[in-house]
């Protein structure tokens, strides 16, 4: 949605898990829409919401505890509030931890920007004991505080109009004044007055904010004033190096904590004096801690985890099998239909093996990728996948990574489903760049939405009777890849101790049915959206591979004299029957030669295949690749997803149609390798431990070299993934091989 200028720019800004989205999809519903702030993959949501006549326009800035670019989320958050100057910024603060949300408030309220604090999550913080005195509260602060609950939409329609209302008014920004003691403000008030006198960044930034900036060592700010004015820059910096030189010889500290302390001691003052009772004790366990005794337990939590997994991967397949089957069953009869209505030609070959059977056989997979992403936001809305993360904290310090690499991997795939890209990214967090770079590394070989359909296709080809099982095991594989080859690179090439973990568990909530169908549709367009470009892209262009060069006539005679030979054995008075297709010839042996014809047709359409450009690159591999079973179709399925995993299911689609007969070509991709003698589970099981581990797409590999900052990790990923992900398929196929599995 554009800003057309009569339109209300709206922020909401607030810490994770306070509710901030949850608040954001009630108020705007299915007026959002999702895609990136320009240059960077973080996540942009923007929606609308209607009030008196007047539309409103919603920005759902990333979470974050402060605004001190520590994060790309902070630096986000930041940016976004100072160069676009939204009219006001709804601060969602959690009513239940009042104390620690506050921090990002009284941030807010030094920057100057007008603000509505909407109250959330009112009812936990009743549930807690917590009475707030809303009035004192609003009174203190000088801004609107408008009590919310986001789940039940509670207060929603009066923070509106708070926000309206101070939009309305125009306010210019004025920042809060906040005393940080005899260290820091005569320092402070001196770097002020310079950086006023000079107009140093005052275009975008209040004067007193651009010192306090440079006292807590902010590289942003830092690295724009050494652009804009480098002297000026450098006697600020050697001002807060003073600082921090003599708090460390005194207090043994440095300015930031001082600065913390001191914000934290305002917000105290704030909630003196009733505006903030406890009527219970402060050591009681509520409702979130009774749970998580049980399920963060050393010995149950583990067990439970596993069972929650098993329940996701019960439920996505179950649940998801008839509409699976539907959609396979109208693409199966949307190919029937270009088949007996398109002439024979390569335009008919495109529509009917690129296009239906290749993003068919991608968005086929659609109701499976849809109940899986529901699962997981039914997940991460209660607050359970912080649990996960806090309970693998000690397993991943084994293996040489931080307790943050967690989310990195859930985000992955960690629970099937997930996507690399934002996992990459999610190791942002992490304060040590080796362990932060072993994240990134590894982070690929968790489970992403991408590999889903081409592991839903196999098991439902090899293990349909047991779909939860085998994507539990698949899950445990991942994982247990991902630590071991995590723990390689930590002792040999990016060795380093690892640091310490701190996370904060969110309570748990009861999510709203409309929210978790907002989350899901999110992610599921995505995927659809991907199917429908870049996917139809490459299948065309891997189609083409496939399709020419034609097979030449000299290659083609035998085949047709096979066919003559045959033909030859047919009556003459049932020729035309019989080769039109029309009736049932009756005579002896007419079968028979039906069935030695479609074996010389199938013959001909995989030497024609072999004979394409993808065919001789296929064969060129096989040399290799047949170790851990693989032909030369495999391969040229495989090579596509080097682009985008997805991409491995249609790319199959397509060699599969296009190396079948007329007859069989309308049967789902399942079917046609559980009936191709060239497969079996063993190959299945080597080709899926091949794809869960090989090279991530090339998307990924873009967010690896720009989040390590240098393209030999990109290449690294490339080549050391694909060659773990072979070595380990040859050892399963031939494994299998030797304990007399590969029948």
């Amino acid at each position: 949605m554009k800003d057309t200028g009569s339109q209300v720019l709206i922020a909401l800004a607030g810490n994770p898990n306070c509710g901030k989205t949850t608040l954001f999809n009630a108020l705007t519903g299915s007026r959002q829409h999702v895609g990136n702030y320009p240059g960077i993959t973080v996540e942009k949501k923007e929606g609308s919401y209607s009030l008196n006549g007047n539309l409103l326009r919603l920005v759902d800035l990333p979470g974050t505890y402060s605004l001190t670019a520590y994060s790309l989320e902070e630096l986000v958050a930041r940016d976004f509030l100072v160069q676009e100057r939204p009219q006001v910024v709804i601060d969602i603060v959690d009513a239940s931890n009042l104390e620690r949300n506050l921090y990002l408030t009284v941030q807010l309220l030094e920057l100057g920007i007008p603000i509505v604090v909407a109250l959330n999550m009112m009812d936990a913080a009743e549930s807690r004991g917590i009475e707030i005195d809303v009035s004192e509260l609003s009174r203190r602060l000088q801004v609107p505080v408008i009590p919310t609950v986001a789940r039940t939409g509670m207060g929603k329609v009066g923070l509106m109009e708070a926000a309206a209302g101070v939009a309305t008014a125009k306010q210019a920004w004025t920042p809060l004044h906040i005393s940080y003691g005899p260290d820091i403000d005569p320092v402070l008030d001196r770097m002020e007055r310079e950086i006023k006198d000079a107009g140093f960044l005052t275009d975008i930034l209040p004067p007193r904010w651009t010192a306090l900036k440079y006292l807590e060592d902010d590289e942003q700010v830092i690295g724009k004033g050494k652009e804009t004015d480098p002297e000026l820059s450098a006697r600020l910096e050697s001002m807060s190096a003073q600082v921090t030189d003599h708090l460390g010889k005194t207090l043994d500290t440095y300015p930031e904590a001082i600065i913390a302390d001191h914000r934290y001691g305002f917000i105290s003052a704030l909630l003196k004096d009733g505006v903030m009772r406890q009527s219970r004790k402060a050591d009681r366990l509520y409702m979130s801690d009774q749970i998580d005794r049980v399920v963060t337990n050393r010995f149950l939590g583990p067990l439970i985890m596993l069972l929650i997994l098993y329940l996701v991967y019960q439920f996505t397949f179950k649940y998801s099998e008839v509409p699976v089957e539907l959609l396979e069953s109208g693409f199966s009869a949307l190919g029937s239909y270009a088949e007996t209505t398109l002439p024979e030609g390569p335009l008919k070959s495109l529509i009917i093996s690129g296009i239906i059977d290749g993003v068919g056989g991608v968005l086929g997979f659609v109701p499976l990728i849809l109940f899986m992403f529901f699962a997981i936001a039914l997940l991460e809305d209660t607050g359970y996948l912080a649990r996960v993360a806090y309970m693998l904290d000690r397993v991943f310090r084994t293996f040489g990574l931080h307790g943050s690499s967690v989310m990195s991997f859930i985000i992955s795939g960690g629970i099937a489903g997930g996507c690399a890209v934002p996992g990459v990214m999610a190791a942002r967090t992490l304060r040590s760049s080796k362990e932060r770079l072993a994240t990134i590394l590894t982070a690929p070989f968790m489970n992403c939405g991408a590999k889903l359909p081409v592991f839903a296709m196999l098991i439902a080809a090899f293990f349909p009777a047991r779909h939860a099982q085998i994507m539990l095991l698949l899950t445990l594989l991942s994982w247990a890849a991902a630590l071991l080859l995590a723990k390689l690179i930590r002792v040999t090439i990016l060795r380093g101790p690892s640091t310490p973990f701190l996370l904060e568990l969110p309570p748990y909530r009861l999510p709203t049915f409309k929210g978790l169908l907002i989350h899901t549709w999110e992610r599921t367009w995505q995927y659809i959206k991907k199917a429908g470009t870049i996917i139809l892209a490459i299948s065309i262009l891997f189609w083409a591979l496939m399709f020419f060069p034609a097979l030449p006539e000299e290659k083609k005679h035998p085949f047709d004299a096979k066919r003559q030979a045959v033909l030859a054995q047919v009556p003459p008075e049932h020729l035309p029957a019989f080769t039109e297709g029309t009736g049932e010839p009756a005579f002896t042996g007419a079968e028979s030669l039906r069935e030695r014809l479609a074996d010389i047709d199938r013959d001909a359409s995989q030497a024609a295949l072999r004979y394409s450009y993808a065919g001789r690159m296929g064969t060129g591999l096989e040399k290799i690749t047949q170790w851990a079973g693989f032909d030369w179709r495999t391969n040229v399925a495989l090579l596509s997803g080097f682009a985008a995993k997805e991409l491995i299911i249609s790319t199959m689609g397509t060699a599969y149609s296009l190396g079948q007969t007329d007859e069989e070509e309308n049967r789902s991709l399942s079917d046609r390798l559980a009936g191709d003698p060239q497969w079996n589970p063993l190959k299945a099981f080597a080709v899926i431990v091949f794809i869960m581990l090989y090279a991530p797409c090339f998307a990924t590999v873009v967010c690896i070299i720009k989040e390590s900052g240098a393209w030999k990790w990109g290449l690294f990923s490339m080549v050391f993934n694909t060659a773990v992900a072979f070595f380990l398929s040859v050892l399963v196929f031939q494994a299998g091989h030797w304990m007399g599995l590969g029948g």
